[in-house]
C-alpha cells in the first residue's frame, strides 16, 4: 500500500480536506486517514513549530513507512504582490535556523518558503524577505523537509497565506507553547479588548479560512495525479 503523510500544524488547516476522513487522537497529535484503491493519505497535525511537525511525522510513522511526504498549511506572505487567501507550490524551502536548503518535489518556480522559529511579525517579514528571497514564511516546513531527506522519500509543499506581508496583527508568539499548542481561549480574551486588531484579525480569518480551501484543492490535485 502506498502512504502518503500530509503534515499540518493546525486542525483548521486541514479541515476542508479532511472532512469525512476517519479521525483519531494518539500521543497528542491528531490523525485523518483516508483509504482506496490500494493507497492510504494520512494527515496528521499537533501544533506549531519544527518540534511539533517532527511528533506528527514520527506518529504517522508508527502506523507504517511512508512514501511520499507533504507539508501543508497557512504561512505569512513576505511579498507585497501575493494575495491572502490563495495557496502556493513552493518549489525550495530555507531553515532560518541552519540555513539549510531543501528542494521540493514538482514544477520548479520562484515560490521559496523560509522557516523561521517564531510567527514573523510586519518587521521580522522584511528582514527574512531581504535576508532569504523567500516569498513566504511559515514555522513547520523545513522539519519536514529534513525528515524527508533523511528518509530518502518525496518532499512536497503546499502553502495557503494567512496574512499579507504588510499586515499589522498581535504577537502570537506569547500564545504558543512550548509544544507548538496555540492557546486559542487565553488569545480570545486579550483581543476582546483591544479592537485596534479587530478588523484585521477579521481579515485575516476569512483570508484563512479561504486559503485552507485552495490548500485542499490543490492537495486534491496533487494526489490524484497519476504516479
Amino acid at each position: 500500500m502506498t502512504r502518503i503523510a500530509i503534515i499540518a500544524a493546525m486542525p483548521a488547516e486541514l479541515k476542508p480536506l479532511t472532512r469525512g476522513w476517519q479521525h483519531e487522537r494518539s500521543n497528542g497529535v491528531d490523525l485523518w486517514r483516508r483509504r482506496f484503491d490500494g493507497c492510504e493519505w494520512i494527515a496528521a497535525c499537533t501544533g506549531a513549530g519544527v518540534n511539533a511537525a517532527t511528533r506528527a511525522f514520527a506518529e504517522i510513522e508508527e502506523l507504517g513507512p511512508v512514501d511520499k511526504v507533504i507539508s501543508a498549511g497557512w504561512a505569512g506572505a513576505l511579498r507585497e504582490e501575493l494575495a491572502p487567501g490563495q495557496a502556493c507550490d513552493v518549489s525550495v524551502v530555507i531553515d532560518a535556523r541552519t540555513g539549510e536548503r531543501f528542494i521540493a518535489a514538482g514544477p520548479p518556480n520562484n515560490c521559496w518558503l523560509v522557516t523561521n522559529s517564531r510567527v514573523a511579525d510586519a518587521t521580522e517579514k522584511k528582514r527574512l524577505a531581504s535576508t532569504y528571497e523567500a516569498a513566504l514564511v511559515d514555522m513547520e516546513a523545513a522539519g519536514v523537509a529534513r525528515l524527508a531527506r533523511m528518509r530518502g522519500i518525496p518532499f512536497y509543499c503546499i502553502k495557503g497565506i494567512s496574512d499579507g506581508y504588510s499586515d499589522q496583527l498581535p504577537d502570537f508568539n506569547r500564545f504558543i507553547l512550548s509544544d507548538g499548542q496555540f492557546q486559542r481561549m487565553r488569545f480570545i480574551f486579550f483581543a476582546l479588548f483591544r479592537p485596534w486588531y479587530w478588523h484585521a484579525l477579521i481579515r485575516m480569518g476569512e483570508n484563512s479560512r479561504k486559503a485552507a480551501r485552495n490548500i485542499a484543492q490543490s492537495l486534491l490535485d496533487l494526489l490524484d495525479e497519476p504516479e
